[in-house]
């Protein structure tokens, strides 16, 4: 067996894109979140303190050997991934917090708008979104 990651890998990170979202602080934020969750392939997760949106979509460069089509030209994101990072052996992965179903959010905002009213929003993240490690293993069994 090579010990090559990529001669082992299904290019999880090569199934999904993930994109940072500013955090929900009114009942209008936590709405355009539970229509996010209404459509399928879409999951909400904080990570680090910081919201992302992910939607399943498998790289049209994805070979079938799950090998990249375009490997010298890909884009900056995918050079920036670096091996240590690997949704292959990624291990367990914890968040801050995970919605997979429209109600989950509705009950978290709930939670969240009776503790405290709106506040000033954060500043929008920028650069290299976050790659969400086993969630992507979970879409993309079933």
């Amino acid at each position: 067996m090579s010990s090559v990651l990529c001669d082992h890998c299904t290019a999880v990170c090569c199934h999904y894109v993930a994109l940072p979202i500013e955090e929900p602080d009114n009942k209008r934020d936590f709405d355009d979140i539970r229509w996010y969750l209404m459509h399928d392939g879409v999951i909400v997760f904080v990570e680090e303190g910081d919201w992302y949106v992910q939607f399943r979509a498998r790289c049209r460069n994805l070979q079938p050997d799950f090998r990249c089509g375009i490997y010298g030209t890909r884009p900056q994101i995918c050079r920036n991934y670096k091996a240590g990072e690997c949704d292959y052996g990624g291990g367990d992965y914890s968040y801050d917090h995970l919605f997979t179903k429209p109600e989950q959010i509705e009950a978290y905002a709930k939670e969240q708008l009776k503790r405290s009213p709106s506040k000033p929003r954060r500043k929008k993240k920028t650069g290299k979104p976050s790659h969400a490690k086993p969630l992507l293993a979970q879409l993309t069994a079933g």
